[in-house]
Parts: C-alpha cells; structure tokens; sequence
C-alpha cells in the first residue's frame, strides 16, 4: 500500500513538470474564505513593490475533533536596516484556530515552521504535513491534472496555531538590493533572521504568553536548534520544544567520508529496512536484527583488514542479503556499500536517495555511477510550489507578479557553512544546552525508515550519546514508514501527525 501510494504520487508530480505586515487580528470576513480588503499597500522598494498587503481570510475544516474555525493571514514582515530604512521582506503564512480563547486562552501553542535545503521554502511541510490544506493526487493519480488540494483532516491546526515561515530568498521572501540576499545566507545570520521574524510575529499578535515551538525539516531541523538559541540569545524568547523531522544535526556524520565504518554502519539499517519492505517482511524485530549487525560484526569488519576468503564471502553474502544489493557489488566494495545502492539495488532502476524504496527506470543505463535528478525530489518539488502560489492566491488571497521560489539553487549554492565547511557543523551541542538549563523543553526527532539522506541511525547513535536528562525521556525518536519526507504516505502522515498531537498534550 505504502509503495503504490508513493509511486502513483511521483508519477503524477513527475508528469506535471521538474523542479511591513499587518497584524492577524480576527475581525469579521465578508464571506468564509473571501480575501479581505488590503488595509495598506506595502510601500516596499525594488522587487518588494511586487509584494501585496497582508491579506486575511476566514476558513473552517472538519477534524475528527469536530468543526474548526480558523483564519489565514497570508503575508510580509519588514526588516529595517541601522538607518531606518526596510532592507527585506520574509513571507509568511499564520493559521490561528478562532476558538483559541475560549479552549486555552493566550496559552495556547503556537508552532513556526520552516523547511531545509538550505534553499527550501516552506510549502512542503505546509502543503505536505501541518497546514489545513493538503496536496494529494486524486483516485486516478496517474494523470497529473487531478492533482488537487483538498482539506487536511489531521491539520497539527487542531492542537496548535502555525506560523509557516520561508528564509530570505525562498519563497516570497526577498531583500530590497538583490545582492544583499548573500548576508543572510550563513548558519548564523539565517538563525539570527528566523529569530527576528519569530519575534517580529509575536510581538505584533501579542503572542508572548504562548508556548512556542519550532518544526523544522532536514537542514530545517538544524536550523531549529539554531534558532531556538538565537530566539534566547537575541530576543529572550524562550522555546518549549522543538520537532524535528529527518534532520540534519550533525555535519560530520551527514556529509562524512563514505569510506569511513561508521558512516556505512548508520547507513545500513535504512537499507535493511528497504529490503524488508520489498519482501513485505517489514517488523520491529527484524529492523532491530539488522541494526544491531550493522552497529557490531559489520561496524568492527569495515573497521579491520578486509575478511579473506570462506570468511569474506560469508561476511559479504550476509550484508548482500540485509541491504538487497548484488553480493558482487558488495565484495567489489568491500562492503562498504554507501552510493552503490543508486545504481545497483535495482536492476535497470534508478533509487532515489530521498526513499530508497523508491525507484524508477534508470535514463542513463550505461553510465557506471548515479545521474541526473532524483526520482523522488525532482518530481514532487514542482508539484508543491506550483501547488502553494495557487493556493496562496487563490484561497488566501495573497496577489502577487512575484515568482515563488520553492527550491533556489542560488542559495543552497552560495551558503557559507562557516571555516570548516559543511563537515564541521553540528547542532548537538544546542540540542545538549536546550535540554541541560530549560527542565521543560522536550524533543521529538521524527524520520522515516527508508531515507538515505538523513538516515535515522545517525540520530539514534547521536541520541545515545548524549548525557541523561532531568526530568528523563524529554527527547524521543520515532520511526516511520517512509523517506525523507515521510508525509507522501498517508498511514505515516497520520501516524506522525497522531505522535506530534501527543507531545504537545505532554507538554501542557
């Protein structure tokens, strides 16, 4: 069920082509969904003429909860530069349920959110997980015109107000000199940038008693723990936990050396639960089976000299029948089998790095290594930014020339990573603080078994090694069926959605 899910959705994106604000007060809408007039214009310079006033509408859903309410302010917040003058806006969209006041009063949570890249805009967890609106292929996925929106009944709505941000040149967020762009473009004057539009959003919707939390996904996760600390640092706002979803935590072991025993170790179990899911025997028991090999006789084999003779072919047959690659291209390797999977795991089939349960006929057959765009990301990224700017239009009424920039080589091209580059990076020495000196900021790190982008046992070996907490079990590891973005499979979406609804009930 999960892989056909998943197929008929690629095959339908993949058909439809590659890859100063208002405040949100509620007031009464001329008709639910109806854009209400724009109170002011931006006044903005350069491209930010482009961009419209805040527009606010009122919208409903049905939850399995019952009826909720909701209003949708689609717009901008303003950054000023020393001399006064607006140097950029960061694109927004904020859903308050309207019965907040009388369920939790001014206690009740509220969520920003932001995807990764860095260069991703936030329409794929807006549209793919969290938001009211969600993008699924209809009955007869197959034909790319019945891609549709259609109403979320596990919207994360239901148990906390979202604010879905996009970094400064994603989305619509722009600076007023195009070359200004760069200066946000660091690990730290992006988490500075986030925690000032956090700020700038509670300040003006007097916001200041709700519980916050962050949701970030892949380089996003990263992003979260860096911007939960500048949130302290820089505007003394406090966060109650973050969600984390197949994150980036740690450069060293994402982007480490694919020769190195370790990094193959934490990358088997996604394989092994790969092949698990080929041959329908998908279990706990088994994925811990094939965890444990990975962390014991195959981590202290790729450590040592190569196994030799009755013993390599023993050793190289059972990590051939874990990870279901060809037992010669796993002894040709030495069993160090990180990138081989692309092109090997299945016959005449490209794998997608994003869900390596997915795969598609490979176009460049005779090419010995991986080429070209990935089955999955390449086909699903259209689909949600096309999808998002009709939305954002159309529904929520914000109207603009503006090209919405979903995935922006630009930045993810142009990021500075700091003096030792991507490999030096890491957020768990901010994750280690947040848990250390906040006794009520907890942790939820979300990932789906299949992902070879951010593996999960990269997190579990990361989690293991950090020092115990007071209060114990604030930070937790789900798994799910999936890839990096888990949520193309309903059951998984529902499942992550159902856990998240439960943190958040722990926390009040």
């Amino acid at each position: 069920m999960r892989h056909s899910f998943v197929v008929q959705m690629t095959l339908a994106v993949l058909a439809a082509g590659f890859i100063a604000g208002a405040s949100a007060q509620i007031r009464p809408a001329p008709e639910q969904g109806a854009p209400r007039p724009a109170q002011q214009q931006t006044g903005g310079k350069g491209l930010l003429r482009l961009l419209p006033a805040d527009s606010v509408t009122e919208h409903a859903i049905d939850t399995p909860r019952g009826r909720l309410a909701y209003t949708a302010t689609a717009g901008t917040l303003p950054f000023y530069d020393q001399s006064g003058e607006q140097s950029a806006a960061v694109f927004y969209t904020a859903y308050v349920a309207k019965d907040r006041d009388k369920s939790a009063g001014a206690n009740r949570p509220l969520t920003f959110v932001f995807n990764g890249g860095p260069g991703a805009a936030s329409a794929f967890l807006h549209l793919g997980l969290v938001g009211p609106r969600i993008l699924d292929p209809a009955a007869d996925a197959g034909d790319a015109a019945q891609m549709q929106l259609h109403d979320n009944p596990d919207t994360w709505l239901a148990f906390t107000d979202l604010v879905l941000i996009d970094p400064i040149g994603t989305g619509w967020s722009r600076t007023v000199k195009a070359d200004d762009a760069k200066h946000f473009w660091s690990v730290r004057s992006d988490a500075d940038a986030m925690a000032k539009a956090i700020a700038l959003y509670v300040t003006r919707n007097d916001r200041a008693a709700s519980p916050k939390y962050l949701l970030g996904e892949s380089y996003g996760g990263f992003r979260a723990a860096k911007t939960a600390r500048a949130l302290q640092r820089e505007q003394g706002i406090a966060v109650s936990g973050i969600v984390m979803l197949s994150p980036l935590i740690e450069g060293w072991l994402t982007f480490g050396d694919g020769g190195s025993a370790l990094h193959a170790a934490l990358q088997l179990p996604s394989l092994a639960a790969t092949e698990l899911e080929r041959n329908k025997a998908f279990n706990a028991q088994a994925l811990a089976a094939a965890e444990k090999f990975a962390m014991t006789d195959y981590l202290t084999t790729l450590a040592g000299p190569p196994p030799q003779g009755d013993m390599a072919a023993a050793f190289y047959g059972r990590v051939a029948a874990i990870s279901g690659l060809p037992v010669e291209t796993v002894t040709r390797a030495r069993g160090f089998i990180t990138g081989a999977y692309v092109k090997s795991l299945r016959a005449g089939k490209v794998v997608s790095h994003y869900d390596a349960a997915f795969a598609v006929d490979d176009p460049f057959p005779e090419q010995r290594s991986a080429r070209g765009p990935d089955p999955i990301l390449d086909g699903v990224a259209r689909a949600y930014g096309g999808a998002f700017a009709n939305y954002a239009r159309n529904e929520l009424g914000f109207k603009t020339e503006m090209t919405y920039t979903l995935l922006a080589n630009d930045v993810t091209g142009h990021w500075n990573w700091g003096k030792g580059g991507r490999l030096s990076v890491g957020a768990e020495n901010d994750l280690r603080v947040l848990l250390a000196f906040s006794p009520r900021f907890r942790l939820l790190i979300a990932h789906g078994v299949s992902d070879m982008v951010t593996p999960y046992a990269m997190t579990r070996y990361l989690l293991d090694h950090m020092p115990p907490t007071d209060p114990p079990g604030r930070a937790e590891l789900k798994l799910y069926r999936g890839g990096h973005m888990l949520y193309l499979d309903p059951q998984s979406r529902k499942a992550f959605s159902d856990d998240a609804a439960a943190f958040y009930r722990t926390a009040e």
